[in-house]
């Protein structure tokens, strides 16, 4: 892919060694989370994605994927707050945003914040808790702010929400509302691990020493701080075009020469994933130290940025055809740059 006259060859040298030098603490963190997570590179990478993108994750796989345990590391690598939300059928909102408390010495109502009021916020099982309970999370996730009678506050930066859900065939669960899924900027779909990775997990498990946790080498500052430089990698025209092209073709896919996809996709991605896919974009860029994004950054990210914003017919899920056979056969029809 050629650059266009609007990036000089000159601009996109010195991004690049600006880059190389900012992002030197995201192989720290790959170090750091290779302790206790084995095998799960996509996973990690997500993480990161999301961390610098400022977007929520949501992580989907069936019990003991390590999902809970990559979350807690990557808050271990980061000094920043932690908070872990176990959600339940029975769970209420003021478990997760607070509530207010009467004081009978003061005579009056006290704010009382709950877990939400922190930095990494992992909402383990999240599609376990009743509706009442994701409105009030949603409010956190887009607005960034919770309110608790008639005050609203502000959350502190960086604040970021991991969820993990188990598939939504399993007893007791339930599927999240749409609106709630699109505010999640990725979906990682977690598969089991190969043999070897799997035979190290074990190890580590029964060995004698200590399971090995990672340290803190990353502050909220330089996180802060990698988020404005992720904005500054270059996003040339023609991979603009490609991204619009790609979320056009989950709308209307025979207006875009897809026509095997005709009827099997009842809605298309919105304008949120069209963002996503370019903010991703550049985060991955700005991972592997270069100051644009390439297609192979988008092709990358696709997946996991659009499957759980595209809503299949009755008739995909009648043939077994799942979202990300649907994005598989788009990228393979949409032109690349």
């Amino acid at each position: 892919m050629e650059l266009t006259n609007s990036a000089t060859d000159t601009d996109i040298r010195a991004l690049n060694e600006k880059i190389k030098l900012e992002s030197s603490f995201i192989d720290l963190i790959f170090k750091e989370m290779d302790k206790s997570i084995v095998g799960q590179r996509e996973m990690v990478e997500s993480l990161l994605i999301g961390l610098l993108g400022n977007g929520h994750i949501l992580l989907e796989g069936v019990p003991g994927l390590a999902k809970t345990l990559a979350i807690n590391s990557l808050s271990k690598t980061t000094d920043v707050g932690f908070s872990r939300i176990q959600f339940t059928p029975d769970l209420l909102p003021a478990d997760l945003i607070g509530t207010m408390i009467y004081n009978q010495k003061k005579e009056e109502f006290l704010v009382k914040k709950g877990p939400i009021f922190s930095n990494f916020i992992l909402a383990d099982e999240i599609n376990r808790a009743p509706a009442k309970v994701q409105s009030a999370l949603l409010e956190a996730m887009q607005e960034r702010q919770v309110t608790i009678g008639s005050e609203s506050f502000k959350l502190e930066e960086p604040f970021l929400v991991l969820a993990t859900q188990n598939p939504v065939e399993q007893e007791g669960t339930y599927p999240l509302p749409e609106a709630q899924v699109d505010r999640f900027m990725l979906k990682v779909v977690l598969t089991y691990p190969e043999k070897e990775h799997e035979k190290l997990i074990i190890r580590n498990n029964i060995s004698k020493a200590a399971y090995p946790t990672p340290d803190k080498v990353v502050k909220p500052e330089d996180i802060l701080n990698a988020r404005e430089i992720v904005r500054e990698v270059y996003l040339d025209e023609k991979i603009e075009q490609y991204i619009v092209d790609i979320v056009d073709a989950t709308r209307f896919p025979a207006k875009n020469g897809i026509s095997q996809l005709e009827g099997m996709i009842n809605f298309g991605a919105s304008p949120r994933a069209s963002i996503s896919l370019a903010i991703a974009g550049k985060a991955l860029a700005f991972i592997n130290r270069r100051g644009f994004v390439i297609p192979e950054d988008i092709r990358s990210v696709c997946h996991r940025i659009l499957r759980h914003r595209i809503g299949l017919s009755y008739e995909a899920e009648a043939e077994n055809i799942t979202s990300d056979e649907v994005i598989n056969i788009i990228l393979d029809s949409v032109e690349v740059p």
